[in-house]
């Protein structure tokens, strides 16, 4: 088999790559073998980043005992709990296409043979995928794994409960002690936050989808089995490499399907959608917003983990993993067990003898939260083509609801309005030019959500954005409306007062303004320029596309 590595180790032609790859440090029994890139996300800013080099370390022991060349290559991650609220998080899905990017030029560059990509956290877990879709040479995910779940008193708690904390500070429900003792002891180390936020969701469905090995979402990220699981994904790109298994023999349409039942039956944060669809972009296999609720429609929902309950991953993790997840989901024939996996094995094959061990944790199809999935994608006058709520973090009284729009043009101006008491039960807080283009970059709504839940009000007030939401985000929490404020869409032409009405059930979104209204409101009606006009946000800005496509780039 001719590799690509050839291309910079072979023949009379290659002696000026291979004196600089002598200069590395590299021997000719190592220029012999395979070169595999180990795409490492590792930092000292990201609690989900900051052990990566433990794990990228223990990948490339993995490659070296199978018999390969391991070559490490950096990546960089945004933590959105720390980019939340300001213009930092501007930078957080954008930085998704960089990434993605910057995995395509190293590994092109210096010719790889397969890829082992290292991520963890929110954005860096699908921008790795989407590469090895575009690039499509052998590849597997191994991420740094969740963080356990804090301990304040006698309850477990995680990053969502802190910035409901701080909801509650604002409404003297909670004095400074206790917001101190939860700002110590929510977040005990290093992992992806516990609940089943985008990190999280994001690692579990790279198993559910095939392009990682089983325990991949959910082995805790201090256990020795983390390690162990690198190692062994280090060892397993060899076999990929050698029988040329690639991610588009992979992720084929049925898989992506297997993805979405996953999804669903877990409960995965809204931003799920946004980067399965941008994966499936990149491997040419498109997906529309209708496929999410056809699969919603049909698969039950079976965890209720943080923030839509009181579970945590780790808790998943004993109850058997997405393997049991999946065996549940066979079981009635949710999903499609002949399909090929990174295992070098079919999904069947590698839940063959998987159980529940929890049924609390996770139910079984026989007795699910719900007989439909944990997203829903709205339809209406103001949102024509779609937006996305995390129907199974939304209380039971809040399904359906109308009230009225109390507008703002920024996330910034919705908080100061939420902190000051402002809001009232019943209305339906608008915020408009946060999506890909008007943010620019799309920002999540965690802090105005996390307040409304911090004051007891999230059973009463419904948020509506075209920007996005953390999965860390609870309640009636409509996000991703396509389209865009900045784009000409009708969220840009509600008015203070408007009455908005709600049915996630049967899937609608509407504001009570007649189409005469609404098209004279058009006719005077210029969209707000996106506010970031340097740096390459700007051109971000120009080329993203809306959030119903995956706020892929042209």
């Amino acid at each position: 088999m001719e590799l690509r590595s050839y291309h910079v180790t072979k023949g009379v032609e290659k002696a000026p790559q291979r004196s600089l790859l002598r200069a590395c440090g590299f021997t000719d029994e190592e220029m012999n073998r395979p070169l595999i890139g180990v795409v490492s996300a590792h930092s000292d800013i990201v609690p989900g980043h900051i052990h990566l080099d433990k794990i990228t370390a223990a990948v490339k022991t993995g490659v070296s005992m199978a018999g390969g060349t391991p070559i490490m290559v950096p990546a960089i991650g945004v933590c959105d709990g720390i980019a939340m609220g300001h213009t930092g998080m501007k930078y957080s899905l954008s930085s998704r296409e960089l990434i993605a990017d910057s995995v395509e030029t190293m590994a092109n560059a210096h010719c790889f043979d397969g890829l082992v990509l290292v991520p963890n956290c929110d954005k860096v877990v699908p921008a790795m995928v989407m590469a090895a879709a575009r690039i499509n040479i052998p590849s597997i995910v191994i991420s740094g794994g969740p963080m356990l779940a804090g301990s304040v008193g006698e309850e477990e708690v995680s990053l969502s409960k802190m910035f409901e904390a701080v909801g509650a500070r604002k409404a003297n429900i909670i004095d400074d002690e206790e917001l101190c003792r939860m700002e110590n002891d929510c977040c005990p180390g290093c992992g992806s936050c516990a609940g089943m936020y985008t990190a999280n969701s994001m690692n579990c469905l790279c198993e559910a989808i095939g392009m990682a090995l089983p325990g991949n979402g959910t082995i805790p990220a201090v256990y020795a089995s983390r390690i162990h699981l690198a190692k062994h994904a280090g060892m397993k790109i060899m076999e990929l490499v050698e029988k040329d298994i690639r991610p588009r023999d992979i992720l084929t349409q049925k898989a992506f399907e297997n993805a979405l039942a996953v999804d669903m039956a877990l409960g995965c944060s809204t931003n799920s959608v946004l980067h399965l669809l941008a994966i499936a972009n990149e491997a040419g296999r498109p997906l529309d917003l209708k496929v999410f609720n056809e699969v919603s429609a049909r698969t039950p929902n079976l965890c209720h983990l943080a923030p839509a309950g009181d579970a945590h991953i780790q808790d998943l993790y004993q109850a058997g993993g997405i393997q049991a997840v999946m065996a549940e989901l066979a079981e009635g024939n949710y999903i499609d067990t002949t399909l090929l996996t990174v295992t070098g094995k079919t999904v069947g094959e590698n839940i063959a003898g998987c159980r529940n061990k929890n049924p609390q944790v996770l139910r079984p199809i026989t007795n699910p939260y719900s007989t439909t999935g944990g997203i829903a994608v709205l339809w209406g006058n103001i949102a024509e083509d779609g937006c996305v709520v995390k129907r199974s973090a939304v209380a039971p009284e809040m399904l359906v609801h109308e009230g009225p729009a109390r507008v703002f043009d920024c996330e910034e101006d919705a908080i100061t309005a939420i902190y000051d008491g402002k809001i009232q039960k019943g209305d339906v807080v608008v915020i408009r030019y946060e999506g890909p283009k008007g943010g620019p970059g799309m920002r999540e709504m965690l802090n105005p959500t996390s307040a409304l839940a911090g004051m007891k009000l999230d059973k009463d007030v419904a948020l509506i954005t075209d920007g996005r939401f953390s999965g860390a985000s609870r309640g009636a929490s409509i996000g991703h409306v396509s389209p865009e404020a900045a784009a000409g869409g009708a969220i840009g032409l509600l008015q203070e007062g408007d009455i908005i009405s709600i049915d996630i059930p049967n899937s609608k979104i509407n504001a009570k303004v007649s189409q005469e209204e609404f098209a004279k409101r058009r006719a005077a009606y210029v969209p707000k320029a996106p506010n970031v006009t340097t740096g390459w946000l700007a051109r971000y800005a120009k080329l993203v596309t809306s959030a119903n496509t995956g706020a892929v780039l042209k």
